[in-house]
């Protein structure tokens, strides 16, 4: 070799150390971000079988009858009252301790138990959509024999005067008290015990469509004609007046001008009318009642533009209206007919108040229908107008 091939050599070598210096460093950095990218993706794969764990889970539990319902508030009773109702056993209903008021076990002096808080609020529900004045009047719960109602039906006085000048005493309003009695209703629906035995036989909900449909129809009936005789006063019992001479006490109501009929020459008069016949003050919660048959009648009238009066609701499950307010269909009302007051219009919730006890007792009854079970459901429940100048009526008759 050469000299100058020797230092050819000793000046290459610094330059290939340094290269294998920067592969071997390129190397480093690329496993340790290869080992990061296997980690990042272990990572999600990991993320991804628990999720998928879960929603499997999920649809398995969805699926899957559940077994700790125990937790659930009330179901203690319910299964007790479940047990009562197949086949009278009332051992776990007497020996049920529960801390809550609404589900306390105790039996009433008429006998009897208290519905399960599930059943209870299917009738409520019911009871709050039928087509009844329940759906408009005020509704409190109480826990007395009658709900008294103190009502202002006089104009607070009031007065001006400046800085330097002494205030005169304002007049007295005037307080009327309604008292509003507590009635029981009934219900008293049967079934065969072969039914009571099969487990797949739903009771606690047939009991209570039963219940609901037979409250329902009785309660609706009250509030609306009800004379008041161990049962809810109706609006329609208190005396009506002209509304030109109306007084507490009273529900004053406007004529159709015909008898047992609108008007033929105006009809859409009398229902404007009676919608101003109404204070301003309750038009704003007005609603109209009536049933079917007045109501087709109604819906065939226009104004002097040739406009329908009344119109369908676009959203279902909101009512139709008559000139903008809602309209109530009670098969309750009367028909239209002569001297009939087969619509009614007002703010009902000022108007008509319903008072309620929150208990619904169940009593069995297994001997006095023989092969068949009797169920006794019983409530306490009361209504009468609270707000005599919050309803008017339409008369059909001339005056």
């Amino acid at each position: 070799m050469s000299h100058s091939d020797a230092n050819r050599d000793q000046a290459a070598e610094p330059s290939r150390a340094g290269t294998a210096v920067e592969v071997k460093s390129a190397m480093t950095g690329f496993l340790n971000e290869f080992s990061a990218f296997r980690k990042d993706m272990k990572s999600r794969l990991n993320e991804q079988e628990e999720k998928l764990a879960m929603l499997n889970a999920k649809s398995v539990s969805a699926a899957r009858p559940h077994l700790s319902q125990a937790a659930e508030p009330g179901l203690p009773h319910k299964k007790a009252f479940s047990a009562y109702l197949r086949s009278g056993d009332d051992d776990a209903l007497r020996h049920l301790q529960v801390e809550e008021k609404a589900l306390s076990t105790t039996v009433s002096a008429d006998g009897g138990y208290l519905v399960d808080p599930q059943t209870s609020e299917q009738i409520n529900g019911v009871l709050r959509g039928a087509h009844s004045i329940r759906a408009i009047a005020n509704v409190v719960t109480v826990e007395a024999s009658a709900f008294d109602v103190l009502v202002d039906h006089s104009d607070i006085g009031a007065g001006w005067a400046d800085e330097a000048t002494s205030t005169g005493e304002t007049t007295t309003p005037q307080l009327d008290r309604i008292s509003i009695p507590l009635f029981e209703l009934s219900a008293m629906p049967k079934a065969s015990q072969r039914l009571l035995d099969d487990s797949a036989f739903d009771v606690e909900s047939w009991l209570a469509d039963r219940i609901a449909d037979k409250f329902a129809r009785a309660e609706g009936s009250a509030f609306v004609a009800g004379d008041g005789d161990g049962k809810p006063r109706g609006f329609l019992d208190h005396p009506a007046v002209g509304n030109d001479s109306w007084a507490w006490g009273s529900i004053g109501y406007v004529p159709t001008g015909s008898n047992g009929d609108f008007n033929g020459t105006e009809p859409a008069d009398a229902i404007v009318d009676l919608v101003y016949a109404l204070g301003a003050r309750y038009r704003a919660k007005a609603t109209f009642v009536m049933n079917s048959k007045t109501a087709g009648a109604v819906r065939k009238m226009k104004d002097a533009d040739g406009r329908f009066l009344w119109s369908d609701s676009l959203s279902q499950g909101q009512p139709a209206r008559l000139m903008g307010y809602p309209v109530l269909i009670s098969e309750d009302m009367p028909d239209i007919g002569v001297d009939a007051y087969a619509i009614a219009f007002g703010d009902f919730d000022s108007g008509y108040t319903i008072a309620e006890r929150p208990d619904l007792r169940i009593l069995r009854d297994p001997f006095s229908a023989k092969p068949n079970v009797l169920f006794y459901a019983t409530k306490r429940i009361g209504g009468d107008v609270s707000d005599f100048a919050a309803i008017k009526l339409m008369k059909f008759a001339v005056a």
